[in-house]
């Protein structure tokens, strides 16, 4: 641009310097005039495929982790997800929902790691859902599904924690597959431990079917351990005590999981500037009285039995 005015101000001003050498001068001068169009045209272009590439993650993830409905087929449901790094919208974590004609089905999940790989095992492990969670009713076969399907996608320390819920008039039925025990909330609040615990997907997981009251006056809060490992200052994690208690215990469910969400904000210290210490899900949901008015599911056979490992203990 300096090029350019210069040359305009020696057009100018004809008298300074001799006609030929202005026209011998001039188009070097603006040469760098010319130079800083092109640069700018270029950044420009760059600038337009950046926002039309973001576009298309943004709508990649987005297609990953679907917003649940707030009724599924009688299931009141409210859900908070966050990934601790800035700017992305999935991390690890993972959830989806189907309704079956028998009521229903969710899955809440944690992929170890963060970063693109996290992302690609979380869309495998959703993809297989999908494909599979409408047309398998055994929740053990399921997970046995799942754990195949994921099983090529992870390295040799790679693992995810997966929870499998079917609800049933007056009853949830769970899988857990290593994963953070759900937490029910109502008169009193209690993790529902599973009673024979199983390893995760990837490391020959060994699920049980385990199945627990609930009724319409009760929630119950799935969630990922970035509710529990949030850190205060002094590194003391965060206790399932009073405060989540009251703060899950909100008139409305969306209302409740952002009053947990503040929980967990003023109990944590962030790490740095660019996100949270890990990625967070949360998902709260709470059965209408009138839950599921067609035909249960059969009570398994093998309800709070454990189920026999499958293959070599050594990852294939």
């Amino acid at each position: 641009m300096i090029g350019a005015g210069v040359a305009v101000g020696t057009c100018a001003c004809p008298g300074v310097v001799p006609l030929p050498r202005l026209l011998a001068l001039g188009p070097l001068l603006a040469l760098p005039g010319l130079w800083v169009m092109l640069m700018a045209r270029d950044r420009m272009r760059c600038k337009a495929a950046l926002v039309r590439m973001t576009r298309v993650a943004e709508l990649t993830q987005q297609a990953l982790v679907r917003p649940l409905p707030s009724d599924l087929g009688g299931l009141a449901t409210a859900v908070q997800s966050r990934s601790a790094s800035a700017g992305v919208l999935v991390g690890g974590d993972l959830y989806d929902a189907v309704l079956l004609p028998c009521g229903p089905r969710l899955v809440v999940g944690d992929v170890r790691g963060h970063g693109l790989d996290a992302v690609r095992i979380s869309a495998a492990v959703l993809s297989a859902f999908r494909h599979t969670a409408a047309t398998e009713p055994d929740l053990i076969r399921l997970a046995h599904a799942l754990d195949d399907r994921v099983r090529d996608d992870l390295d040799d320390e790679d693992f995810v924690t997966l929870l499998l819920a079917d609800f049933v008039p007056g009853a949830v039925r769970l899988v857990n597959c290593g994963h953070p025990p759900p937490l029910r909330v109502g008169r009193r609040m209690e993790l529902i431990e599973p009673p024979y615990p199983s390893p995760p997907l990837g490391l020959w997981p060994t699920p049980r079917l385990h199945t627990v009251p609930l009724s319409p006056e009760q929630r119950l809060l799935f969630y990922t351990d970035g509710l529990t490992e949030a850190r205060d200052a002094h590194g003391t994690p965060l206790a399932l005590d009073h405060r989540v208690r009251n703060a899950l215990r909100a008139p409305a469910l969306d209302e409740a999981l952002a009053n947990l969400v503040g929980v967990v904000d003023q109990h944590a210290a962030i790490r740095d500037s660019g996100g949270h210490g890990d990625d967070l899900t949360l998902l709260l949901v709470q059965p209408h009285a009138g839950l599921l008015t067609g035909p249960a599911l059969p009570v398994a056979k093998n309800d709070g039995v454990p189920g026999a490992p499958r293959g070599n203990p050594g990852r294939s």
